[in-house]
């Protein structure tokens, strides 16, 4: 079975976004297929090194899941790109809005990349935004 492209757009910084975006990487990924995270606006601060700032929940499923035995996104992301076919890229426009440079991020993430260089990998893709 060939593998397929997904590609996952990441803008929101509420859990529940977060999350789903963090299962469906590393699910497909381990899965065998060929998965590309685009990381931009809200959701960038979350991958900067040290951060540990939780996200905000969006509605009660966010609240029922605290306390419950599930991988922490952050943690979800990383083992897509280690245990599977994944590559996560931040947008090279947030982290100039943000002022930081790809060095104060998580080593799992790739170079900064731009939206028009993304979009034309992800011209063959199923394409997700969370």
């Amino acid at each position: 079975m060939e593998a397929n492209k997904i590609s996952i757009v990441v803008v929101s910084g509420t859990l529940e976004r977060l999350q789903m975006a963090a299962m469906m990487a590393s699910v497909a990924a381990v899965s065998g297929n060929n998965v590309h995270v685009f990381l931009s606006m809200n959701a960038m601060p979350y991958f900067v090194k040290g951060d540990a700032t939780p996200a905000p929940v969006e509605g009660p499923f966010g609240t029922l899941m605290a306390g419950k035995n599930i991988p922490p996104f952050r943690t979800l992301f990383e083992q897509a790109v280690e245990l599977g076919d994944a590559r996560i890229n931040p947008c090279s426009m947030a982290l100039d809005v943000m002022g930081i440079d790809g060095q104060a991020l998580q080593p799992y993430l790739g170079e900064p990349m731009g939206l028009t260089k993304f979009l034309r990998d992800a011209r063959d893709a199923q394409v997700w935004t969370f």
